[in-house]
């Protein structure tokens, strides 16, 4: 699998244009009672799906490099994959949503969806049809069972 840009620097370009959006466009603003609080919890679950997930595959021994999937040595479907095939994504995904919160305007939430569809189409699919390589039948019964994000 050949990617052009890594996860990390995806999401670092999303978030960019986040910023510069909430920075150019003079509408779209928001602000509600308790949104710091809802980008606090956001950032905890982020980060504390994040680490299970990579604490797992730490445990499990095997490659957490998003850009050579074919070096995994097992798969790991039990813990918190039992409930995202992603969670690393969703983590960033989640990171997004608390930053587009914090920007406070409202059509961020249209990039954290390109994101999620970028991410989709070039990191996850790519991703997917090497593990179906590597693991075959129990892959795909393990897709069947949970889904992509959450």
């Amino acid at each position: 699998m050949k990617l052009k840009l890594s996860p990390v620097i995806v999401f670092l370009i999303f978030g960019s244009l986040m910023y510069l959006l909430a920075e150019f466009l003079p509408v779209g603003y928001f602000d509600f009672f308790g949104r710091e609080y809802l980008i606090r919890a956001m950032l905890i679950l982020a980060v504390v799906i994040s680490c299970i997930a990579l604490i797992q595959f730490y445990v499990a021994r095997t490659s957490v490099d998003p850009k050579n999937p074919s070096k995994a040595t097992s798969l790991v479907s039990n813990g918190i994959y039992k409930f995202s095939r992603n969670p690393m994504y969703l983590g960033l995904l989640l990171i997004l949503l608390s930053w587009a919160l914090w920007l406070a305007n409202a059509f961020n939430v249209l990039l954290a969806a390109g994101f999620v569809s970028y991410m989709n189409a070039f990191q996850i699919q790519p991703e997917e049809s090497a593990l179906v390589g590597l693991f075959g039948k129990e892959y795909r019964n393990y897709c069947i069972k949970v889904r992509r994000w959450f």
